[in-house]
């Protein structure tokens, strides 16, 4: 058998071969004669079979076996020759060329290398920078909300008009041209007047109202709103107010502490204030990391580091943008790609660009996760998945086990890793202030 190889850079290599025609034969009696071993044929004994019967039971079946051997032993001296160990490889060989004459087969073997990378002063791709900083003004004012959500609602005691921040008990039915619509009606509801809880324009004239007032509300709702039959409609509002409460101001001292800090050692309003601040340092930094330096810092090591990538992982990429691109389009421009190759190599390739700069962002990750010693293990991508899916109010085993049946586990995994490792490098380059 010809074997010629050629690497044609770190990560991509062809094997190229002549495969004859005696080595099918001969690949194919062999795997016949040990058939002849196991085979099941009606008229003869499990063992007894002749090779000759086992051919003509099983041709095609043996043909594509010999074939298949003789392609690994095609992989196995390439290997050798190109001096590549089987755990370089990314993914299953390509076969890009598979051509059978009478004496011989004609195969070109495309195989992809994991990409070495000098990771050399990587850490050099980000600048110190200075932790954000928290001042007694926001502390306050996150006191005075916490204080806020702990204050509860009760009756007026003197009657008033209804103003911004009142929880007012109404009944109402709307409509549209005096037809009331669906979902337009509700009795004795608990509105907050400045919560944005109901349509623009709605509450703003439900403020002034008294206790047993009636009034009919005029809205037009947003275009966007969630109904066709709805968006961008004038409606009316019947409303009838039956009781207005005021909340009752909660005071910002050890009592509060001690109610929101229950079961925690030192309850204090100090103790309070220092944990409210850390907590908003805390999202100020993540803000940060996430709107900024994340984004900027992977932009920086994509590229600084250069290197081959998989020609095949590039084209996965590729396809998984024209895809995403494609049900974006109409049927005939789909059709007309379909019929005409150029356009569609030419869309191909404006997709390239981004593709490359994904993947090289991929293993630049992988790299440096295991230079950091970063790991994601199941249990972690199955928490996240088990809590994001609760905040939602949705089932976290029902959620799980959907991502995993769609095979989205695995990039949900790296997303993470990738979470991981720029929150390490960037931790690294942050200074107290």
């Amino acid at each position: 058998m010809k074997i010629k190889t050629n690497k044609i850079d770190a990560a991509n290599a062809e094997i190229e071969a002549v495969i004859p025609k005696e080595m099918i034969d001969a690949n194919l009696e062999k795997i016949a004669k040990e058939l002849t071993k196991t085979a099941v044929v009606q008229g003869f004994r499990k063992g007894k079979v002749p090779v000759s019967v086992v051919k003509k039971q099983y041709g095609s079946r043996l043909v594509q076996d010999a074939e298949a051997e003789a392609l690994r032993e095609v992989l196995s001296m390439g290997l050798d020759e190109l001096k590549i160990a089987n755990e370089s490889l990314i993914g299953e060989p390509n076969i890009s060329k598979f051509v059978k004459s009478d004496d011989k087969i004609d195969v070109i073997v495309k195989i992809a290398l994991r990409p070495e990378i000098d990771l050399a002063s990587y850490a050099d791709s980000v600048d110190e920078f200075d932790k954000p900083t928290i001042g007694d003004e926001e502390v306050n004012e996150k006191l005075e909300k916490l204080a806020d959500s702990q204050g509860k609602f009760v009756d007026l005691k003197r009657k008033r008009a209804a103003k911004s921040g009142d929880s007012v008990i109404l009944d109402f039915e709307g409509s549209i041209d005096g037809e009331l619509f669906e979902g337009g009606a509700a009795k004795e509801f608990a509105l907050v007047l400045g919560s944005n809880q109901f349509i623009p324009g709605f509450e703003d004239q439900v403020i002034g109202m008294k206790i047993d007032e009636e009034k009919i509300v005029k809205v037009t709702f947003p275009e966007n709103y969630g109904g066709d039959k709805l968006a961008g409609k004038d409606a009316e509002f019947k409303v009838n107010v039956h009781n207005i409460q005021e909340k009752v101001k909660v005071e910002i001292d050890d009592a509060l502490a001690e109610k929101v800090l229950a079961g925690q050692d030192n309850p204090t309003l100090e103790n309070l204030k220092t944990q409210i601040k850390n907590q908003l340092e805390n999202e100020a930094v993540a803000k940060l990391y996430n709107d900024e330096l994340k984004p900027a810092l992977l932009d920086s090591l994509v590229g600084k580091f250069m290197f081959a990538l998989p020609e095949f992982v590039v084209e996965q990429e590729i396809d998984i943008a024209l895809n995403k691109k494609a049900g974006e389009m109409s049927e005939d421009e789909i059709k007309e790609l379909r019929e005409n190759a150029s356009k569609l190599e030419e869309l191909r390739e404006t997709f390239r660009e981004n593709a490359e700069k994904s993947v090289r962002a991929t293993f630049i990750i992988d790299s440096l996760a295991t230079a950091e010693n970063v790991k994601v293990e199941e249990n972690e991508v199955m928490q996240t998945i088990y809590y994001e899916a609760m905040q939602m109010g949705q089932d976290p085993k029902e959620a799980y086990d959907k991502y995993k049946s769609a095979g989205y586990l695995p990039a949900i995994q790296m997303s993470m890793v990738e979470d991981k490792v720029l929150t390490k490098i960037l931790n690294s380059k942050m200074k107290e202030a």
